[in-house]
């Protein structure tokens, strides 16, 4: 029996893969994920520019909402805001006192 393993492992070692090179691999990789966030820092810009353009455009309409909305929600808001701090000030965390933590 030993020696039909040895004949199987003499064939499965042509079939091998060669041992990889840390370094060509690590150069790779960082080349990949440099690629990556460049694609991701291109979107986002693009997106930041798109977004900006649209409230400069939008913004004469929106100001007047707004200021009529502020009024109206500035005491809910800082009622909320105090309570909000009170909780963070007493649990000690804000992510934990939000309960946004999972």
């Amino acid at each position: 029996m030993t020696q039909a393993d040895d004949h199987l492992r003499g064939l499965f070692a042509s079939d091998a893969p060669d041992a990889r090179d840390l370094t060509f691999s690590t150069a790779v990789m960082e080349r990949v994920m440099r690629r990556r966030f460049q694609e991701d820092v291109a979107l986002l810009s693009g997106a930041s520019v798109l977004g900006a353009g649209a409230l400069w455009v939008l913004w004469p309409v929106l100001q007047p909402v707004l200021v009529s909305l502020s009024q109206g929600f500035a005491p809910l808001v800082s009622a909320l805001a105090v309570v909000l701090c009170i909780q963070i000030i007493l649990n000690g965390r804000p992510v934990s006192a939000t309960g946004l933590e999972s």
